[in-house]
C-alpha cells in the first residue's frame, strides 16, 4: 500500500470512529455513572465524592509549521508537543479529553482553558453532591498533583506532613492518583502512534488521532468487563443558565481546605474502625 493511501486510510478511519462512537465513548459521566463511580471509589480509595483524577501529558509534533514552533517548545521536553488534558477514574476509563493546547503551558493554564468545568459554570451540571465528616459538600472532585490550583474541586496531597493522619492522607491520595497515570501508560502503550512524532501538518488532524485512540481505549475497556459502569443512561436535558457566583465557588481555597482536612478524618476514623475489628 502506498504511503499517501495508507494516511488517507487512517483518516477516513478515525472519521468514522469519531463520527459513530464518540458519542457513547468520549461522553461526560451521566447521573448513573458518577453514582457508581462514587460507589466504586469509596470502596477503592476509601474516599467518598471522588469523581477521578486529573493531569496532563505532551504528544510530540514532530512536522509542526516553523511559524507556529515557538508556541510548542517547552524547556523540559525535546521536541515540539501539544498537551492533553484527560480525567480518569479507577478502572482507567477516560471520561474527559481536553486536546490541542500549546506545549509551552502547563497543567494549569490547560485546566484554565478547558471544557472541564464549563457544564458547572453553565447550570448543566449534573448533581454530584456528598456527604465527608459531617458535611455537605456541593460538588465530587478529581485529585490532582502539587502543581494544580487550590480549587474546591481539586484535592491535593499535603505537601510537608507532620501529622500521622496527614502523612496518611497523603500516601492514599498518592496512591489513588496514579489512576490517570497508568491511563495515560495503558493509552499510549496500546497505541503506539502517540509514542512517536507525529506527521500530519496540522493540529485537527493529530487531534483526530489521538480522540480515536481514546475512544478505543474506553471501548476495550467496556469489552473487558472491567468499566465501573459502562450503561449508558442519558440524563434529561436541562436548560443552560450562567452564574458567575459559581466561579467563585470552583476556586474557592477555604473550601479546598476544608475538603481535604474532612477527606483525612474520614479516612483516619476508617484506619482506627479496620484496625477495632
Amino acid at each position: 500500500m502506498a504511503a499517501r493511501t495508507a494516511r488517507e486510510t487512517l483518516d477516513y478511519f478515525c472519521d468514522a470512529i469519531i463520527r459513530l462512537y464518540s458519542r457513547e465513548y468520549l461522553r461526560r459521566p451521566t447521573s448513573h455513572n458518577i453514582a457508581r463511580i462514587f460507589e466504586a471509589h469509596e470502596l477503592r480509595h476509601h474516599m467518598p465524592g471522588m469523581i477521578g483524577s486529573i493531569d496532563c501529558t505532551h504528544v510530540e509534533w514532530s512536522a509542526c509549521p516553523r511559524r507556529l514552533r515557538g508556541q510548542y517548545t517547552r524547556g523540559d521536553h525535546n521536541g515540539l508537543t501539544i498537551m492533553l488534558e484527560i480525567t480518569a477514574s479507577q478502572d482507567l476509563w477516560i471520561w474527559h479529553a481536553f486536546f490541542g493546547v500549546p506545549g509551552s503551558n502547563n497543567d494549569i493554564n490547560v485546566l484554565n482553558q478547558s471544557d472541564l468545568y464549563v457544564t458547572t459554570r453553565n447550570g448543566t451540571a449534573l448533581d454530584s453532591s456528598f456527604h465527608v465528616n459531617g458535611r455537605d459538600y456541593k460538588r465530587g472532585y478529581y485529585l490532582s498533583d502539587g502543581i494544580y490550583n487550590k480549587w474546591s474541586t481539586l484535592v491535593k496531597a499535603y505537601p510537608y506532613p507532620n501529622d500521622p493522619k496527614e502523612k496518611r492522607f497523603k500516601k492514599l491520595q498518592e496512591a489513588a492518583r496514579k489512576d490517570v497515570e497508568r491511563a495515560f501508560g495503558v493509552l499510549k502503550g496500546k497505541w503506539k502512534i502517540l509514542q512517536r512524532p507525529l506527521r500530519p501538518l496540522t493540529k485537527d488532524k493529530i487531534g483526530k488521532y489521538v480522540h480515536t485512540c481514546i475512544i478505543l481505549h474506553n471501548m476495550i475497556i467496556k469489552r473487558d468487563g472491567r468499566a465501573i459502569s459502562s450503561v449508558h443512561i442519558m440524563d434529561p436535558p436541562v436548560q443552560p443558565v450562567f452564574d458567575e457566583s459559581v466561579y467563585a465557588e470552583l476556586i474557592d481555597e477555604e473550601v479546598h481546605h476544608r475538603l481535604r482536612y474532612d477527606l483525612t478524618e474520614h479516612v483516619w476514623a476508617q484506619d482506627l474502625a479496620y484496625l477495632d475489628d
